[in-house]
């Protein structure tokens, strides 16, 4: 692509659009600057809400392939990578899965979570590598993340897995009418031009990061990582998971601080374990036998324990 047919490319992206509520952004005073912002703020969320049919029908796909021994993978370049590696890099912590469940690829590799590596996003044959390098197969799911929808990285990533035969899905905010990338799925929260022209780490950024916790955590809902609205997959790899697992375990039983520290001993620190011991009556050994049972699902192996 030359200079002049990429400029023409890029000044037609609704990404690169100028704001006309945000003309006069640099007159303004720093609270009315805020408040500016703030009001912009305000459209992601519908924005985001527009598109749940596509990101149910994303979760579909990601839950089916977990369930298959596939894995999530997220690429993008700049903010959309970082936003990738983030909500992939939380996962463990949270719901007690295996790090390489999900996976954020970003143009550059590691060092441009710090640093922007220049060039790194612009060659479709970079994000071809990359997923190449990650050992992809097609029971993987590649989610593409480019706020303006055209980065040469992520498009050479998606277009590679779906080659492979992967489900492939991606993230962007440019309309539905203008998307022609192949995939299963497209996300398409229309956000509108930023309060700074194409600084797509504002309210796109905010965007795809609704997103992509949509996505990963109705996933683990559906994994049965979750009982009520708590997190009980959680692995306690520090003093505030380890108190927060505790809180859990008192909250769902009933039981003193104490005997809940004493049940999460017994179970080896697993939450899950814990519950369906002492909400079935059942030892450790067989509340490991029921949830394995129960497909991880603690509602189903406390209901097997009971029956």
């Amino acid at each position: 692509m030359t200079a002049s047919s990429l400029f023409d490319e890029i000044k037609t992206l609704a990404t690169e659009q100028r704001n006309p509520r945000s003309m006069d952004l640099d007159r303004l005073s720093i609270e009315d600057t805020l408040v500016l912002i703030n009001s912009e703020d305000h459209l992601v969320a519908k924005a985001v809400k527009q598109e749940i049919p596509y990101i149910a029908e994303a979760v579909t796909h990601v839950t089916h392939a977990f369930r298959s021994g596939g894995r999530l993978f997220y690429a993008g370049a700049g903010t959309s990578g970082r936003l990738g590696v983030v909500d992939a890099s939380e996962c463990p912590p949270t719901f007690g899965t295996h790090p390489e469940l999900v996976q954020g690829i970003i143009a550059g590799g590691p060092a441009a979570m710090f640093k922007a590596q220049e060039g790194a996003e612009d060659l479709e044959e970079n994000g071809e590598k990359a997923l190449r390098d990650a050992g992809i197969t097609q029971n993987d799911v590649v989610c593409g993340i480019a706020a303006s929808r055209r980065t040469p990285f992520v498009v050479g990533a998606v277009t590679y897995a779906r080659k492979l035969g992967c489900r492939t899905l991606f993230i962007t905010c440019t309309p539905r009418e203008a998307f022609r990338i192949d995939v299963d799925v497209a996300i398409c929260p229309v956000v509108g031009p930023e309060v700074l022209m194409g600084s797509t780490r504002m309210k796109a950024g905010t965007a795809q990061k609704l997103v992509l916790n949509m996505i990963t955590t109705t996933a683990m809902v559906q994994m049965g990582k979750v009982y009520e609205n708590m997190m009980i997959d959680l692995q306690m790899t520090n003093k505030k998971l380890v108190e927060r697992s505790r809180r859990i375990v008192m909250t769902v039983t009933g039981l003193s601080y104490d005997d809940a520290a004493r049940v999460l001993h017994e179970a080896s620190g697993h939450v899950k374990t814990a519950l369906v011991m002492n909400l079935a009556g059942v030892s450790v050994d067989r509340a490991r036998l029921l949830l394995e049972k129960a497909d991880g699902f603690v509602r189903k192996a406390v209901s097997l324990g009971l029956g």
